[in-house]
């Protein structure tokens, strides 16, 4: 008796890719969120409640963020708040993953011919565990602060004007995400006050504001291309499924 192969479908594929690009982007900015880097210098000092900046300070993790941005708004957009919230619950997951691994990696005794020393390797991933608890608190948070703005941006504007939706959910969560996770992981580490930790906080936000503009042609043109691959009949059907989950 012949055995009946089971083939994903098109939006099944989809759904696969979209999370993996999502949570791909997740893990490598969780990774890389210990490293600071000088943005710009700034032509003029600011003063944030009595302490003077010069510049402009970011995590690395704001790198990969905008993919981030882009996936939880298509996610959003074709298979609903049940879709993007399973991807939030799994993306959870694993970054307590990703931690577990990391403290292994750090328990391990380092060979003489290791390229990465003890101390280079547990320098650069030893905060992990407060960098992943206040990137879970804030993660959570802002996922569904992020999504439930998405909805109701949708529905204020009855599934129209996707641009809005796209950039108003992410100015909305952005700043309680980053100023939670900078909190949780750097308050009390020599050199972060609070006023250092908004600084920085307001720095990527910033920068987050600025690229959740600049990306919302890439939205437009992803939108695009999986009409394209669904097929218009299906995409739309896809997308008012969603917008039926959102206002019931």
């Amino acid at each position: 008796m012949s055995k009946v192969l089971y083939t994903l479908s098109r939006p099944q594929k989809l759904y696969v890719v979209c999370a993996s690009v999502f949570l791909t982007a997740l893990i490598v900015a969780e990774a890389t969120a210990g490293k600071f880097f000088t943005a710009f210098h700034l032509p003029v000092s600011i003063q944030i409640l009595g302490q003077t900046f010069d510049r402009v300070t970011m995590t690395a993790g704001v790198l990969a963020f905008p993919i981030t941005f882009i996936m939880t708004d298509i996610i959003n957009e074709y298979f609903g708040r049940k879709g993007i919230r399973f991807v939030t619950m799994v993306g959870m997951g694993m970054i307590v993953f990703e931690f577990i691994l990391i403290s292994l990696a750090i328990q391990m005794p380092t060979d003489p011919i290791s390229p990465a020393k003890a101390d280079q390797f547990n320098a650069v991933f030893g905060m992990a565990g407060r960098v992943i608890l206040g990137s879970l608190t804030a993660y959570l948070v802002g996922q569904l602060v992020d999504i439930s703005l998405f909805f109701w941006l949708r529905k204020l504007t009855d599934g129209k004007h996707l641009w809005l939706r796209a950039t108003g959910s992410t100015f909305g969560s952005q700043f309680l995400d980053t100023f939670l996770v900078l909190t949780i992981a750097f308050s009390g580490q020599p050199g972060f006050t609070f006023q250092t930790i908004l600084a920085i906080t307001l720095f990527n936000y910033g920068y987050k504001f600025v690229i959740a503009i600049l990306i919302t042609p890439i939205i437009y043109a992803v939108h695009w291309a999986i009409d394209q691959y669904l097929g218009r009949e299906l995409a739309q059907d896809l997308v008012e499924q969603a917008e039926h989950e959102g206002v019931s």
